[in-house]
């Protein structure tokens, strides 16, 4: 239950993989393989400090994703801001993964969505649904067909 004064906006998707630490932690973590079922990234080093960005066209609009990584403990943990250029507000996606045997329990939240402009186009179900998919579907596909 959510009362008013927290953080209504964050978005936390949870997902368990048939798939070992190791092998989500580099899918999460490579760029070749980010590439596959992720965003077309040109480059992507889990480094504090590294900036990434990434164009994604979406019913004829094109969002310009500004990112930077803050946060990694390599096979547990990793977390960067996530922006839009040109546009109001900042955000922070952090994607925490623990082991089950040989299966892996992966958490993503992301909060500050609130900061971005007040447009559907960024609407806190806008993202819910978008890393349920990337999450719950293109990860959970690629590690486990990969394992």
């Amino acid at each position: 239950m959510s009362t008013k004064g927290e953080l209504a906006e964050e978005v936390v998707v949870e997902r368990t993989f048939d798939a070992p630490v190791a092998r989500v932690w580099k899918a999460l973590t490579d760029v070749d393989q980010m590439r596959e079922w992720y965003f077309d990234l040109k480059e992507f080093r889990p480094e504090v400090g590294f900036e990434f960005e990434f164009v994604v066209e979406h019913e004829g609009d094109r969002y310009h994703h500004l990112c930077r990584v803050t946060e990694v403990i390599p096979q547990k943990k990793i977390a960067y801001t996530w922006r839009y250029k040109g546009e109001p507000g900042d955000s922070l996606v952090t994607i925490e993964l623990s082991p089950e045997g040989n299966k892996t329990q992966l958490k993503l939240t992301h909060t500050g969505i609130e900061t971005f402009p007040k447009t559907p186009a960024y609407a806190r179900k806008k993202f819910e649904v978008g890393w349920t998919a990337i999450v719950g579907t293109e990860l959970k596909k690629f590690v486990e067909r990969n394992s």
